[in-house]
């Protein structure tokens, strides 16, 4: 494993504490900018919609430059975001900061994931996304615990200052010990970009995807009123059972890391009819600790953990450039937006355990979803033919679209 894997992980750790910063100073912010939390609320919908709108077009944006150029430049962009939120004056001038800092973090991700390709063999490259993918289980699972202590030691602007240092620490280190890349055959021209665009089960790839994000994102955006209210911890308890979650999303990214490539149909259909039993046990036992807590640790090993596979399965259809890297993290986002969206709607109409059951059913389509690959791969075995490996399909995908 090339020590450049984890110094994506690390710059994509620095990208998602900064998405997750907001949620852990929000009185703060509230009181030095004059507004509502929920006008701070806000700032988190702005840096989702801005990851999954803006990201695109900020990759198109440095498509031509070498993937290490890219990275840098990138890096910059989004320093330049925290420091402008560091030093905000005003509501204004924050929600164009978390406008920045999302495009940037989106194109990064893309970019990241594509020169994980690059310098990865395929026999290791899906364990090499689960490694560069760890750095968003951990700014998931520490981001909002430390942002938390920051802002109550030092202040909320502290928070961003010390995003900014960990950015700086990540771009240098990525200066010094990644490798000069060239583009990847095919790539760096965006009409050779938008060409795989074409390929409509591209599309319904996406779309699982973004069905498995929004099944988990509905219950975990509520898992603290759920628990305070229908299960009945305390709200001191609460931040120590999501860390708990938040190890399970670790755990579960690490199995899921190995698997993602050889069994990448089997990894998403067995995760997600998992989590539909966890939601499902979740909602109907949430005035129970035990079972709860169980059933919210299941949701956190098979939920975003999926990642890996759902790359794997997105590269193999397409191609493992920044383009289709930063449009299926925009999917992904989407299902962050939707879900989360979504499960209030339905908290609003039907009370705190309806998000997990929305999951429940969204989880059930993203199966609906995968229908068509689970029918494809049972037709190659009947016909006696072993399907190209998956490492073979996906060295092959880096140098030309797949129609």
């Amino acid at each position: 494993m090339p020590k450049s894997v984890h110094l994506m992980a690390f710059g994509i750790f620095a990208m998602v504490t900064s998405e997750f910063l907001v949620g852990g100073l929000m009185p703060q912010i509230a009181d030095d900018l004059h507004v509502s939390i929920a006008q701070v609320g806000y700032l988190i919908t702005a840096f989702a919609l801005a990851m999954a709108i803006g990201g695109p077009f900020a990759t198109v944006t440095v498509l031509r430059l070498r993937p290490k150029t890219a990275l840098m430049t990138l890096f910059a962009v989004f320093l330049a975001g925290n420091v402008l939120a560091a030093t905000a004056g005003s509501y204004g001038v924050m929600l164009a900061a978390r406008l920045i800092t999302g495009t940037a973090s989106a194109a990064f991700f893309g970019v990241a994931l594509s020169v994980v390709a690059q310098i990865t063999s395929p026999d290791v490259r899906g364990r090499a996304i689960g490694v560069a993918m760890q750095g968003l289980m951990v700014g998931t699972l520490l981001g909002l615990p430390l942002s938390t202590l920051v802002g109550q030691q030092w202040g909320w602007r502290a928070g961003f200052v010390g995003v900014g240092v960990v950015t700086v620490a990540a771009a240098v280190a990525t200066a010094v010990a990644v490798p000069s890349l060239e583009h990847a055959d095919g790539a760096g021209e965006f009409r050779d970009e938008l060409a795989v665009f074409r390929n409509a089960r591209l599309w319904l790839v996406l779309s699982t995807s973004t069905l498995i994000i929004g099944a988990t994102f509905s219950a975990f955006s509520y898992f603290t009123p759920i628990l305070t209210d229908l299960t009945g911890f305390s709200h001191g308890a609460v931040p120590l059972l999501l860390l708990v979650y938040g190890a399970a999303t670790v755990a579960g990214n690490a199995v899921v890391a190995r698997l993602a490539d050889s069994h990448t149909i089997p990894v998403l259909v067995g995760g997600l009819a998992l989590n539909i039993v966890f939601l499902t046990a979740f909602a109907l036992l949430a005035d129970h600790k035990v079972p709860a807590v169980l059933a919210m640790t299941g949701i956190g090993l098979v939920g975003v953990t999926l990642n890996p596979a759902m790359i794997s399965r997105v590269q193999r259809t397409a191609n493992a450039r920044p383009l289709v890297n930063t449009v299926h993290s925009s999917f992904i986002t989407l299902g962050v937006v939707l879900g989360s969206g979504l499960g209030g709607a339905a908290i609003a109409v039907q009370g705190l355990r309806a998000p997990l059951w929305l999951g429940a059913g969204t989880a059930v389509l993203a199966l609906v979803t995968l229908v068509p690959d689970v029918v494809r791969a049972r037709r190659g075995e009947r016909r006696g033919t072993a399907p190209a490996t998956s490492a073979a399909r996906r060295e092959s995908s880096l140098a030309a679209p797949r129609g």
